[in-house]
This record gives structure tokens, sequence and C-alpha cells, in this order.
């Protein structure tokens, strides 16, 4: 038994890894720019394909692959704030369709680009750090783990110690008085966008050989970034690393113990359960009036 959850406590630090990457990023872009961005889960899809093309197709090394996802991706946000969330800046339900609309976009078009069937790409290495018998850790999974870690901490770093850090920190507290202060808009919302853009995509390009790769991955990716950052709290970065952790670990030991199924019912039911004792989440604040 003690294995047992020990093993399960691995991959469940694995889950946690990725999926902290995507809330992070969807809850930066929500708390600079105010929009909901529901293509996020397709951003985290175009990153893994990203890894498929030219991992897999070109055979070019990982770092390479999962390097251009990242940065790839957060171009194409950067598409997304120019072309849809900066007009319909003070129509936040329209920017949210919008984004609906780009999310049918992308599906389609890796539907064309790679077909509707699951891609499986080999492993980067089958090298397996065994701790006994029962409790393994691949080393791809550890590549993510470490990567989380990595980006998450330069992340805190920028937003701490940085003058761009701070000017999106001040966007987010109160947009108009950052104005007033001669911080740009404009600017705070494009690095937010290819930050948080950023972070979907260099997530699906590190999971990329651990997963079935589908045009339609990103479906179950966005449900949990959004139970997570309401668990965790809206607009709370802590919250939402946290509430990552706590999402996994319980998804992980109920589809251990019992199945996936019945572990998303959990994981909603624990949704619920927070809302009603804390309406505002783990870390979040109630707003002003």
């Amino acid at each position: 038994m003690i294995e047992l959850l020990a093993q399960t406590g691995l991959n469940a630090l694995y889950a946690a890894s990725y999926i902290s990457l995507v809330a992070v990023g969807l809850v930066l872009i929500f708390g600079v720019m105010g929009v909901i961005n529901f293509a996020h889960g397709e951003l985290f899809m175009v990153g893994a394909y990203t890894v498929v093309a030219l991992y897999a197709d070109l055979q070019m090394p990982f770092l390479v692959a999962i390097t251009f996802g990242l940065i790839f991706v957060g171009l194409l946000g950067l598409v997304m704030e120019r072309s849809m969330f900066r007009p319909l800046r003070d129509n936040p339900l329209g920017g949210l369709v919008a984004s609906i609309g780009f999310l049918m976009i992308l599906q389609a078009l890796a539907s064309i680009g790679f077909g509707v069937r699951m891609e499986h790409i080999p492993p980067v290495t089958q090298e397996v750090i065994v701790f006994s018998e029962k409790v393994r850790l691949p080393l791809p999974r550890l590549f993510v783990m470490v990567a989380a870690v990595v980006l998450l901490g330069a992340l805190w770093y920028f937003l701490r110690r940085t003058r761009f850090g701070w000017a999106l920190r001040a966007s987010a507290q109160d947009p108009e008085a950052a104005a007033l202060q001669g911080i740009s808009i404009n600017q705070t919302a494009r690095i937010a966008m290819f930050i948080g853009a950023g972070l979907a995509g260099v997530a699906g390009a590190l999971t990329a050989p651990l997963v079935s790769v589908n045009p339609h991955m990103g479906h179950s990716v966005i449900v949990t970034a959004f139970i997570v950052i309401i668990v965790g709290g809206v607009g709370s970065l802590e919250g939402a690393v946290l509430a990552s952790v706590v999402y996994a670990f319980v998804h992980t030991v109920v589809t251990t113990f019992w199945d996936g199924v019945i572990a998303d019912i959990v994981g909603l039911s624990l949704m619920l359960l927070v809302l009603i004792v804390k309406p505002t989440g783990l870390f979040g604040t109630a707003e002003r009036a």
C-alpha cells in the first residue's frame, strides 16, 4: 500500500506540473486583460503539435522543439491579443465569444494539417528512475516536473523583480491607476498574452511524448484549468499553483483507486465545496464595491 501511494504521489506531481503551467498562464491573461480565453486549451494543443511536427516528423532535438513550441504559441497569443481582445477590450462577452470562435479555427486547422487520428510520438528517453520494485519515475515525467519548477520560478522572479513585471502587477491591480502612472495598457496586455499563451504552449510541448496528441485534447485541459483557478481564487497565481497540486493529487488518487469518471466528479465536487465555503477561492479576495 505504501508503494502504491508513493507511485500515486509521483503521478500526481507530474500532473500538477503541466496543469499549473496552463492554469497560471490563464490566470495571468485574465488578471491583466480581464478576458476569459476559452481557446487556452487549444494553445496547449498547438504546443503539442509543434513537437509532433518538429521532433517526430523533422527529427529536430526535443529541446529545440519545445523552445519553438513556447515561442510559436506565444506569438500566436500576440495575434489573438491584437486581432480579438484589444478591439473588444470594452466588451468582455465579445472577447469570450471570439475566443470560442478561435478555438474552433485552431481545431479545424489541426484536423486539416494532421488529421483527426491520435498521434503517438516516441518518448525522448526510455530511462526510468527506480525507487523500488513498484515505485518508478520515467525521466520524461521528471523533465516535465523540473521544467515546470524552473518556468514558474522564472515567472515569479519576472513579476517580483523586474520593471515589466511590476507594470503587469500594477495593471492587474488597477488598470486606470497604472495608465495614469504612464504604464502602457497595450504593452502590458501584449506581455501577459505572450507569457500566458507561451506557458500553455510549452506545457503541451513538454507532455506531447507522454500523451495522445489530437485536435480535441485541449477540452479536458481547459476544464481542469478553470476548476483550478476557481478553487485557487480567480486572479491569484499562487492559488493556481496550490490548487493545481491539490486537484492533481485528488484526481490521481481517485483515478488509482476507482476510475477516471468518478475522479472528474470528485474534482467538480471539490470546486463546488470551495465555492460554498469560500466563494472567492482559497487565495481570492472579494472585489470592493
